[in-house]
């Protein structure tokens, strides 16, 4: 193409780029076709650069990434909202996070804003290298003054928040989201019903279920098989039962984590042929066990000295491929 006389604009290039990368995340092929058109001399727009940024993002190349930062301010062209966002994204992805915050530091103390996205993502990136309360200071710093905060941000600390069992806080968190009217979402939800059933609160679990289905959110499979697996942790089996029932009821269909919960609460209440029941008939019911499954009924077996069905579970597992 870049043979073809006269030569494509630089937007048909720009297309090609994209492609390259959005559909067969081929960053080194897309970094080798920006380099051919340096060296024919054609100018690439920001819109080039910023995808260049984003391969070198993606290969972990943070020297080269802000090397093209350079060039932009060379030729002429501002960064935008994109270029800023990739950087921080970047740095985040490669466990650069405090440099994450110092890049913001100086962009914003020279006249650049960032978005929403971009404070998302530095949030997630403290949040996940267990810096909560500095995900909470942030989310102070920015609130009503550099962007709106959103509830991508509010979830993913109280996310971290209930990780860390830090439930009373998260759900305080909660609270302040709903007083300026940003609507949790079915991930909030989840995070603090997990944060409750963590710390063996199942009651208030469950009213957030109630709660969330008042709201119009639909409870998610996953929303579901935490309150299963909590109640068989403490083994209340039939409870349990009850749920999938009314999980069932809302249309979601049951996975292999909902069924390893039970046979595990089963197994845990010496109920072990009531666990491979369950083990045999979800096979029937579309759901292929993982080795989760078979290790449950293994050690369920072995509980109660059935050492020899143990045994031929366990031969018969090496024998599915999927397991």
């Amino acid at each position: 193409m870049i043979r073809i006389n006269p030569t494509p604009s630089i937007v048909e290039f720009n297309k090609i780029l994209g492609l390259l990368v959005k559909t067969n995340n081929h960053y080194s092929s897309a970094i080798s076709l920006y380099q051919q058109l340096e060296f024919k001399g054609i100018m690439p727009s920001i819109v080039t650069l910023n995808t260049v940024i984003n391969c070198y993002c993606h290969l972990g190349h943070m020297t080269f990434a802000f090397s093209i930062l350079g060039k932009i301010f060379k030729i002429g062209y501002q960064p935008d909202t994109i270029t800023l966002n990739t950087l921080v994204k970047g740095l985040c992805l490669n466990g650069k996070v405090k440099d994450a915050l110092h890049f913001h530091d100086h962009v914003v103390a020279h006249g650049f804003h960032l978005d929403q996205v971009s404070y998302g993502t530095l949030i997630n990136g403290l949040c996940k290298m267990g810096e909560t309360r500095a995900a909470m200071q942030l989310l102070r710093q920015i609130e009503g003054k550099l962007v709106n905060t959103n509830v991508v941000m509010y979830t993913t600390i109280i996310d971290s928040l209930c990780e860390d069992k830090f439930v009373k806080d998260a759900y305080q968190l909660y609270f302040e989201m709903i007083a300026k009217r940003i609507s949790p979402n079915v991930f909030t939800f989840n995070a603090l019903i997990y944060g409750f059933c963590i710390v063996g609160q199942l009651k208030e679990a469950f009213g957030l279920l109630h709660e969330m289905i008042l709201k119009n959110i639909n409870p998610s499979v996953y929303t579901f098989n935490i309150l299963v697996d909590a109640l068989c942790k403490e083994g209340k089996v039939k409870e349990a039962k009850n749920v999938i029932a009314v999980m069932m009821k809302e249309g979601l269909i049951p996975d292999v984590v909902t069924y390893n919960s039970l046979m595990d609460g089963y197994c845990l209440v010496n109920e072990v042929n009531k666990a491979k029941h369950v083990f045999n008939i979800i096979g029937k019911r579309r759901v292929i066990p993982d080795v989760q499954s078979y290790n449950i009924i293994i050690k369920g077996l072995c509980k109660i000295k059935m050492v020899d069905e143990a045994l031929n579970l366990f031969t018969d597992m090496h024998c599915k491929p999927d397991t």
